[in-house]
């Protein structure tokens, strides 16, 4: 269950103009009845979802903290099945909240109460693999993982790999602009993505980017990615495809001290190596999924590093004999380097396990989602280590190291309120905590509902309301995932008293609210 913010705060629907609209004063069952009928104009029956038995595994996504169950539930099979839903809850008011596969950690897909929920499963066909351009247009239903399958023929992949690949979807993945353990060679969604097509709330085609290396105008494209589902419905994208290196080797380092494991990463780094991936665990989470998955952890080891090289057999050689010399000199007490295909995947079963050998140890957990600096990543391992002191709890670590997005688990109890309150009040400590050493609330699971609060820590009003603006310049009436990502003056205005109120104002900025 990850972070949600202050228990006495809980993330709810954000007012927005909406609020204005005639459908608002409608009761809920009328509302119902009323978007019913007139989407049975040109959904058939099994397309529409609007009893309560029906809606319940569309109530929330991966962040099951927050359940809702919207009015209806859509499930279109064609562009303009898609429109017509959307044309229609304009016309109404009615907001719409898109969904993909529902594996998301920030409560973006989390339904609206008094509106539909848009499935775009069924939009799962590859469209086209153009090994020679290196490009592969996909529906926005297209899981991650299946792109790359589709491309092997070629000798081609795609780059982003979350570890939820095997099921999380494009179309996610644009929303929240994804990353995984391979990003900080190959970059985030956003660097590996041409062209996304979709429609707006009104129901007008629109594309962002092109086929092209660039496309004329302001660069939509990077806005596209990252917004959430706020700004319009992703239908199709085009990415780009690599070619598959012929060899990749993995490094893991031991360190007896969290803190020379840290400066390690920065050191790589500052020798002029940029890893395929660059991944860091404490001693707690190397315990966790050494049991779960046996990939020949040191548990002895305070932190471990996973380093990875891949190119041509040359140089790997040479950046993995390069990679070692700097890790040895920062202190590494132990280096293991994969001699086989078979033995690298070894390696990274751990890594990529790392959620669900954190569930078979706790009956709960909060995963949370913030990046800093890598010069300060054993710094906040020290705070997080002081913080599960001060809250009681134990929290197991794993980080995109060489990027600093870090992936804290706290481990908890959901049945015990007060284990539940610690919980949130210590993902908000580290989040705020991140802030302070000059990083942000999120990395790549997006804001969603989940760190509503904790932006108003983040930015000042001006700079929200800048946001705002955006949005109303996409979606004037609010009515695509309304009440997420960017927190109102008033909400924030409350967290900082709320702040106040328990001592923990450690930011100047939210007296401006």
């Amino acid at each position: 269950m990850p972070y949600s913010g202050l228990n006495a705060f809980k993330s709810r629907p954000v007012d927005t103009d909406t609020a204005q609209h005639p459908s608002r004063t409608l009761q809920k069952t009328e509302l119902q009845a009323q978007l019913v009928q007139a989407l049975q104009a040109f959904l058939p029956p099994q397309m529409l979802l609007w009893s309560n038995e029906q809606t319940t595994p569309y109530e929330c996504d991966g962040l099951t903290a927050y359940r809702q169950r919207p009015l209806v539930v859509a499930l279109p099979e064609s562009y303009e099945q898609i429109q017509q839903v959307l044309k229609t809850c304009h016309s109404l008011g009615v907001p719409v909240v898109a969904r993909g596969a529902g594996t998301g950690l920030s409560g973006g897909a989390m339904p609206h109460e008094r509106g539909v929920t848009l499935s775009l499963a069924k939009f799962n066909r590859i469209l086209e693999i153009d090994p020679l351009a290196r490009t592969a247009q996909v529906q926005c239903g297209v899981r991650n993982l299946a792109i790359s399958e589709a491309a092997a023929a070629h000798g081609l992949y795609y780059a982003p790999d979350p570890s939820s690949q095997i099921a999380c979807t494009i179309g996610g993945n644009v929303a929240e602009n994804s990353g995984g353990v391979h990003c900080l060679k190959y970059g985030l969604t956003v660097h590996n993505v041409l062209k996304v097509k979709g429609f707006t709330i009104e129901g007008e085609p629109i594309e962002f980017g092109s086929e092209a290396l660039d496309a004329p105008g302001y660069d939509l494209l990077a806005l596209i990615n990252g917004s959430e589902g706020m700004l319009a419905v992703t239908t199709e994208v085009t990415v780009k495809l690599l070619p598959k290196p012929r060899l990749a080797r993995c490094i893991m380092a031991s360190f007896a001290d969290v803190r020379q494991a840290g400066d390690a990463v920065a050191a790589v780094i500052a020798a002029g190596i940029i890893p395929a991936g660059l991944e860091m665990m404490d001693k707690p989470m190397t315990a966790a999924v050494e049991d779960f998955v046996h990939a020949g952890y040191d548990l002895d080891a305070a932190a471990i590093l996973l380093c990875e090289s891949d190119g041509t057999p040359e140089e790997v050689q040479e950046e993995i004999g390069r990679m070692s010399q700097v890790l040895t000199a920062a202190g590494a007490t132990k280096i293991a380097v994969s001699e086989s295909e078979a033995e690298r995947l070894k390696f990274w079963s751990g890594r990529k396990n790392a959620f669900p050998a954190s569930g078979r140890i706790s009956p709960d957990y909060m995963c949370m989602d913030s990046t800093i600096p890598r010069k300060r990543l054993a710094d906040i391992l020290l705070a997080i280590q002081q913080m599960e002191q001060k809250y009681g709890l134990r929290c197991v670590n794993v980080f995109h190291a060489g990027d600093g997005n870090l992936h804290p688990l706290i481990l908890f109890d959901a049945n015990d309120p007060d284990q539940l309150r610690r919980c949130e009040q210590f993902g908000a400590d580290i989040l705020e905590t991140s802030v302070a050493m000059g990083g942000t609330v999120t990395g790549e699971h997006g804001v969603g509902v989940e760190k509503l609060n904790s932006m108003c820590v983040q930015f000042s009003a001006e700079e929200n309301e800048q946001m705002f603006g955006i949005k109303r310049a996409f979606d004037p009436q609010g009515l695509l995932n309304p009440g997420k990502v960017i927190p109102t003056l008033n909400r924030c205005a409350e967290y900082g008293k709320m702040l106040v109120r328990a001592g923990r104002l450690p930011f100047p900025e939210l007296e401006r609210f």
